[in-house]
């Protein structure tokens, strides 16, 4: 998806990217929003399409919606995020995610690490459960540093330093050195964007970015206390509100990929390793799988020029929102909602 508020909810918490999501859904003239998927047609083919779409007014936008794409999965915040819904474990939760991608195909998951959450026995089953399934491990900072609120960009690099060994202990012989920001911010001052982006290019580390994500970090805590009191009213609430903005970040993906870059770019999907996640994550890959998804590794999604070309822009948040803003290039306005219930006022 693009980096809107996937389900429609107000920013409420700052772990994950919630902040810089956010924020960049709101830098261009709507709210901000993933091998190579594309190919040219014949110079026939081409004139055909043409024709076709100006006698027939709507064929363009309709070819638009119903084309495949190509997105890579990536879960940040592993082994914990979020609270811990009754009835599940961190390992079940893992495990879910791990039989859920299974199910629909995904062979790679790339999981994003905060080390200093593996305090114990089971969180670190986790990561070891993640790697054991066959997806590959990367570095989220040790304790999810903002590089904006590190004290120096030193200090920064000093998390980001104590998150390798967890990672890399697991990923021995294989290429573990992909760095997800935390919050997405990538440095919004020049020093702290440029100093990073050094120290990284010096240390061999590639940055997996983020298209799309539906927000669940959001509902994380919200249905842990919405089980704990058994309130299924709320529950259903959540789930419908959620799906519903699942659908529109996808629609809205496709607009705001056509608008920036004139196509249909590979996509990375942005979740989150918590109860929630876990809970909807089959509902949510049925509407990727109904939409022409086709998954691929972050490499090789990342392979495409809209990438590289980012990686140069300051700032936070989904790349298309990011170069959008950049560019001076106009969003389409997201689809207009229904009235949307707070999730962090629910079953107080």
């Amino acid at each position: 998806m693009s980096a809107r508020r996937g389900a429609g909810t107000p920013a409420t918490r700052t772990t994950g990217t919630a902040r810089a999501w956010s924020a960049t859904r709101g830098t261009a003239s709507s709210p901000s929003r993933p091998c190579a998927a594309t190919t040219r047609a014949r110079p026939r083919e081409g004139a055909a399409l043409l024709v076709l779409a100006l006698l027939t007014p709507g064929a363009a936008q309709a070819q638009v919606q119903t084309q495949g794409f190509d997105v890579a999965v990536t879960v940040d915040d592993l082994p914990v995020h979020g609270a811990l819904p009754p009835g599940m474990t961190r390992l079940s939760i893992a495990r879910s995610h791990i039989e859920t991608f299974k199910t629909h195909g995904v062979k790679e998951a790339f999981g994003f690490v905060n080390s200093a959450k593996a305090t114990d026995a089971e969180s670190n089953a986790v990561l070891d459960a993640w790697r054991a399934a066959g997806h590959p491990l990367g570095n989220h900072t040790a304790n999810h540093l903002n590089l904006e609120e590190a004290e120096t960009l030193e200090s920064w690099i000093a998390d980001l330093e104590a998150g390798e060994p967890a990672v890399a202990q697991r990923m021995k012989g294989q290429d573990w050195r992909y760095l997800r920001f935390p919050n997405l911010t990538a440095g919004t001052r020049p020093e702290r964007h440029q100093g990073a982006a050094a120290y990284l290019a010096g240390h061999g580390y590639k940055v997996a970015h983020v298209t799309i994500s539906f927000s669940d970090w959001s509902y994380s805590d919200a249905y842990a206390r919405c089980l704990a009191k058994g309130d299924q009213a709320a529950i259903g609430t959540m789930e419908g509100q959620y799906l519903r903005g699942v659908d529109e970040e996808l629609a809205h993906m496709r607009a705001v990929s056509q608008a920036v870059y004139g196509r249909m770019i590979p996509q990375v999907l942005l979740t989150h390793i918590g109860g929630w996640s876990a809970h909807m994550l089959p509902q949510v890959m049925d509407r990727l799988d109904a939409a022409g998804a086709r998954y691929v590794t972050l490499e090789a999604a990342q392979k495409d020029p809209a990438y590289a070309q980012a990686a140069a822009i300051p700032g936070g948040g989904g790349i298309m929102e990011r170069t959008a803003k950049a560019r001076g290039v106009a969003l389409p306005a997201a689809a207009p909602t229904v009235e949307r219930v707070d999730p962090k006022t629910l079953c107080r």
